[in-house]
């Protein structure tokens, strides 16, 4: 049995030229369902538009990357199925990982109206969710096992 979800997540981090490992929080603007939340980059899977294209799709749209902005995208193994109450529904959620060049700029879309870089207990104490917490571990342990990480890497 195959299933498709119908969200794409994708946690953007980055390794200072120090090596410090930062995650990316954008918070949702005003006006949009859970407005103030942080978070990562979320967004609806388009109809016939592959997975992780959807993902790299979001990335561009509500932070302004694209191609040679990441170095790296990586499939976590986490698919988060949770109640949506506005929906009445069960929904499914992919969830991906990228790294970014360390100068790279964030561009902001209106969805959200701010953006930090952040150590992940940082991170971690900023989220709202549990499984975003489980996200941040995931990229948290990519980072440290970058051997055992080359079979999550995605081909772009």
């Amino acid at each position: 049995m195959t299933v498709r979800p119908d969200l794409v997540a994708c946690w953007l981090f980055r390794v200072t030229h120090d090596g410090e490992l930062e995650i990316l929080l954008i918070r949702r603007a005003a006006g949009r369902i859970y407005a103030g939340m942080w978070q990562c980059v979320t967004g609806k899977l388009e109809a016939g538009e592959r997975i992780v294209d959807g993902a790299l799709r979001e990335v561009a749209e509500e932070a302004g990357l694209q191609g040679t902005d990441l170095e790296a995208v990586f499939d976590t193994d986490i698919v988060n199925w949770f109640h949506e109450p506005s929906w009445d529904a069960i929904a499914g959620e992919a969830v991906f990982a990228a790294r970014v060049r360390p100068d790279v700029a964030i561009t902001l879309s209106h969805e959200h109206d701010d953006a930090r870089w952040l150590g992940p207990d940082a991170a971690r104490s900023m989220v709202t969710w549990s499984a975003y917490v489980r996200a941040i571990d995931q990229v948290v342990w990519l980072v440290a096992n970058p051997d055992k990480a080359e079979v999550h890497r995605l081909a772009r």
